[in-house]
């Protein structure tokens, strides 16, 4: 019998256990059983990791862009020779399929560690000038210090990246946290990281809910970023207030797709399959509510439901033709699984609404009609491969059911008409709005929302920027 993989903390650029030697157990979401452990850090780890991130913070600061530039390309490189090895570490912890991992994971944050590369030699302030007669003013960027970072398990490999990429891009010093049943790929990407920064400018620490209050709750940290729920952000953001750290949340989403009447229907059932139901719908992005005109909704529907029934879930390695794989995990199973055993009565299941399997957290593809406005399932994020369908009249109504609910992080809009796209575009009340598309991401762009979907943006100069301050520095001439 294979002993279990240990995935410990990562600090002062050593891996080491939990000070008191505690564990946790890590499952594999594809059969329910514990493959491996890892650290359960408490208060004197994360003392630890902060004392290391802080000496170290003085001189990544002081470092030339070019040579934070340099850095992070090497991490890149690393990156790309070891792909295969962090695409199958990162399916083995998540149950993903290893042919999506390594093609829309691994690929992108690659990208997106060279993008913030190139990002580390653009930081630019307002031009100097005299604005009173007898004084020049400029305008300093200056990374704003150690920050305390919090990843959650839907994409642990690429939300680590989104987060110590523009943080050490920026001069900054990090102490990131992935979740308590995800560690892996972390790990794997500390001992990548290690090898081409100074000793404490990236720690890992391994542990729970508690573990990373006691990071926010830690005074080192100038900065706070998590993404998360939308009650781990508010609990994020309370305990930051305490001593006034900045704060950067990405929290959930209830993504609308809004099909009207002159869309291209086989476009947006491709579309929305694909929105909706990747990565197990386990994506704050995701496709849940698709809004489709009444004119087309009985088509619409019977489409969707045919393609997502077709859409089917399977294992890591040996299913190429794998959907989506498993939910991450036993509480989250229960939570889907519970929205569809409280729909009302109105409520229809057009396809799935039931587990796959009796091994294992996976659940079909579900597609719900019927709903209205004040569902629980519509206005409450899901977080797994359940789409619902609703219809709407008018543009106005249309509108008013996209935005009606508490979270506004993501949207699409399918039609052909130009006018009707840029005024949708305009009204609706998220972070990005897609047109004739849905969750396509580029580094260039920014992500991040409004409302309960938080605020500050990943990705991009805005995601960037995040993590700087700005200081006025005046002279008398």
């Amino acid at each position: 019998m294979t002993a279990p993989a240990t995935f410990r903390n990562y600090i002062a650029g050593a891996f080491q256990d939990a000070a008191d030697g505690r564990t946790l157990p890590i499952e594999d979401p594809t059969t329910g059983e514990v493959y491996a452990t890892s650290a359960l850090s408490g208060a004197a780890d994360v003392d630890a990791a902060m004392a290391a991130a802080a000496a170290a913070f003085p001189a990544w600061r002081d470092a030339t862009p070019a040579v934070r530039q340099k850095a992070l390309l090497k991490i890149a490189d690393s990156m790309e020779a070891r792909a295969d090895e962090l695409a199958a570490t990162e399916s083995r912890d998540t149950g993903k399929p290893l042919h999506l991992v390594r093609a829309e994971e691994v690929a992108p944050v690659i990208d997106q560690v060279r993008f913030f590369a190139g990002a580390a030699r653009m930081l630019e302030g307002r031009s100097a000038g005299e604005y009173m007669e007898g004084f020049t003013s400029i305008v300093r960027r200056e990374p704003v210090g150690v920050c305390a970072q919090v990843a959650p398990w839907n994409y642990p490999l690429m939300m680590a990246v989104w987060k110590f990429a523009p943080a050490l891009a920026a001069g900054n010093a990090a102490v990131l946290k992935p979740s308590d049943t995800t560690p892996a790929s972390t790990a794997l990407m500390a001992e990548i990281i290690g090898e081409h920064v100074p000793a404490g400018v990236f720690n890992v620490i391994c542990g729970d809910r508690d573990t990373g209050r006691l990071m926010v709750e830690h005074p080192t940290p100038a900065m706070a970023s998590i993404t998360g729920s939308v009650r781990a952000g508010i609990s994020v953001a309370e305990t930051a207030a305490q001593d006034l750290k900045r704060v950067h949340l990405e929290l959930g989403g209830k993504a609308p797709a809004v099909v009207f009447e002159d869309a291209d229907l086989a476009a947006a059932v491709e579309g929305i399959l694909l929105g909706g139901f990747f990565n197990a719908g386990q994506d704050c992005t995701a496709a849940t509510r698709v809004l489709v005109h009444e004119s087309v909704h009985d088509e619409f529907v019977a489409a969707f439901a045919e393609a997502a029934a077709g859409a089917r879930t399977g294992l890591p390695a040996d299913d190429e033709d794998a959907f989506f794989g498993p939910l991450n995990n036993a509480n989250q199973l229960a939570q889907v699984a519970g929205f569809i055993d409280r729909l009302p009565p109105h409520a229809k299941i057009e396809a799935g609404g039931h587990r796959v399997g009796d091994k294992g957290y996976f659940y079909a593809p579900t597609v719900v009609s019927g709903l209205k406005q004040d569902d629980e399932i519509v206005q409450n994020e899901v977080f797994g491969p359940v789409v619902t369908v609703q219809s709407f009249t008018d543009e106005e109504q249309a509108v008013a059911y996209a935005n009606g609910v508490d979270y506004a992080l993501a949207s699409s809009v399918w039609t052909k008409d130009h006018a009707r796209a840029m005024r949708m575009s305009k009204n609706l009340d998220f972070g990005c709005v897609w047109l004739n598309t849905h969750m396509v991401l580029v580094a260039e762009m920014p992500h991040g929302g409004f409302k309960k979907s938080g605020y500050g943006k990943d990705l991009s100069a805005y995601g960037f920027e995040d993590y700087t301050r700005i200081k006025h520095v005046m002279t008398a001439l």
